[in-house]
């Protein structure tokens, strides 16, 4: 009878027992590559400039060794607490794949001590760190126009025994409301506040704008046009007015007022034209001015109402979701000077304008792509550790967008989430060796063959310097 019978079936163990190896083994080798390409754009220099006199003595461990250490915690994602850190700083494979030496690996201990030293004066320097990564980004882009976003992203701490900050938030949930400028997925400016911060709280919009642009403007290119995208949490004519004095476009959400409603109700209905977006949505729009309150002049007005949406559901009059848009692109100002020297005219007309706006939706991404990369929940009870914290989780998310894009856009979607490099790129077991002085990674050819990883090594390695 054949062995291969349902009556003939051999269910032995093959394992017999567990065993320890003196090898140092790690089942996180991507984090090498991680590692490499770090060191290849020289970010670390960076971290010793602004961050290097928090170390008090030479008995510690280098500011740069534990930039390195919590940027990778956040790159690997196996653990969101603290805790963590004791488990690794054990792992001889895990410290040798991030080139670290085992005595150097820091304890959860000594990670609460270095969040702790964070004075607000340094926590600030985050913000430096992240506007020159988005301008060695444009460098290298070349982008003919710059699209920003402005939104703030709520970060549920609702279930944390004591949080200094926490405050209730306008989704019912208590927990910290940051501010936050996109360029696409990457988040190029953020102001870490307490929940009960709404968007457009203070004077905090408007300094990140003159700040931004400026920075732009001086260490990038002064003619590129600057367009700035908003919700109506940010209707606000000082917003349009610092926006029309710095020569920026903005497109942003309305609020649908009485008067507005009523103009749109009276619109003649020949006047109404369509737009329809690539994802089977339908609107219909017309275009007027828009003067509030004591606004000084008037400015471009789109009003939208859905027709129909992906489920090609047809909505009534009266029950459609209204949009207004307002804008100061299309009407003579300085900006469409600018997009028409870069070639951009098609955001002067009225379908590029409702395009360009509905281009949120992809903004929101970014704080999407930031919650799968780190998390919600911080883990301090104070303010400042928690916003040096937060700070560090948005450079991680930087680097690994720009990892993405430099290094690892062969093997992996640009778009790819957080978790989908970790499971394709960075959970891949590895064999750490030394010999004749060199130190090297062994991984299975089949794995080496299909990530193309010593092609991607070499891309970590030429990978464009930070200037």
């Amino acid at each position: 009878m054949s062995k291969h019978s349902k009556n003939y079936r051999q269910n032995e163990l093959k394992i017999r027992r567990i065993e320890t190896t003196s090898d140092r083994l790690t089942g996180r080798a991507g984090l090498a590559l991680f590692v490499a390409y770090m060191h290849g754009i020289q970010v670390f220099g960076w971290f010793d400039r602004w961050f290097g006199s928090i170390r008090k003595n030479r008995k510690g461990i280098e500011i740069t060794e534990l930039f390195k250490q919590v940027l990778c915690f956040f790159a690997d994602g196996t653990s969101r607490r603290l805790a963590y850190f004791d488990q690794i700083s054990r792992d001889e494979g895990y410290a040798g794949s991030i080139e670290t030496p085992i005595e150097d690996m820091a304890s959860s201990h000594q990670i609460k001590r270095f969040f702790k030293a964070f004075a607000w004066t340094r926590v600030f320097l985050f913000r430096r760190l992240l506007q020159t990564l988005f301008i060695w980004r444009l460098r290298i882009t070349q982008p003919d126009v710059i699209e920003l976003g402005i939104d703030t992203m709520v970060m549920d701490n609702d279930d944390a025994k004591c949080r200094h900050g926490v405050k209730p938030t306008y989704k019912k949930k208590k927990g910290f409301q940051p501010l936050q400028m996109n360029w696409g997925r990457f988040i190029v400016d953020a102001v870490f506040r307490s929940g009960d911060k709404h968007s457009n709280h203070g004077d905090t919009v408007l300094n990140m704008i003159r700040h931004m642009v400026l920075k732009i403007r001086c260490e990038y290119r002064g003619d590129v046009p600057i367009i700035i995208r908003m919700d109506s949490g940010f209707f606000d004519q000082k917003i349009f007015e610092i926006c029309e004095t710095l020569h920026v476009g903005y497109a942003c959400g309305g609020k649908v007022y009485k008067d507005i409603k009523h103009m749109a109700d009276n619109w003649d209905s020949s006047k109404w034209k369509r737009f329809e977006s690539g994802k089977k949505k339908a609107w219909q729009y017309a275009e007027f001015g828009c003067r509030q309150g004591n606004w000084k002049r008037f400015r471009r007005a789109i009003f939208c109402r859905l027709m129909h949406d992906d489920s090609k559901q047809l909505y009534l009059p009266g029950f459609r979701p209204d949009t207004v848009i307002i804008t100061n692109i299309g009407q003579g100002q300085a900006i469409d000077g600018m997009l028409e020297k870069a070639g951009a005219v098609e955001y002067l007309t009225t379908n590029g304008l409702v395009a360009c706006y509905h281009e949120r939706g992809s903004d929101e991404l970014a704080n999407r792509a930031l919650k799968d990369f780190g998390h919600e929940q911080l883990p301090f009870k104070r303010f400042a550790p928690n916003a040096a914290w937060y700070y560090m989780m948005l450079v991680g998310h930087f680097l690994l967008e720009s990892f993405k894009q430099d290094v690892s856009a062969p093997v992996l979607s640009i778009g790819s989430y957080a978790s989908t490099v970790r499971r394709r790129l960075i959970d891949i077991a590895g064999k750490i060796v030394s010999h004749s002085g060199e130190t090297i990674l062994k991984v299975s050819k089949a794995c080496a063959a299909s990530l193309r990883l010593p092609d991607l090594f070499e891309r970590c390695r030429t990978a464009p310097v930070i200037a």
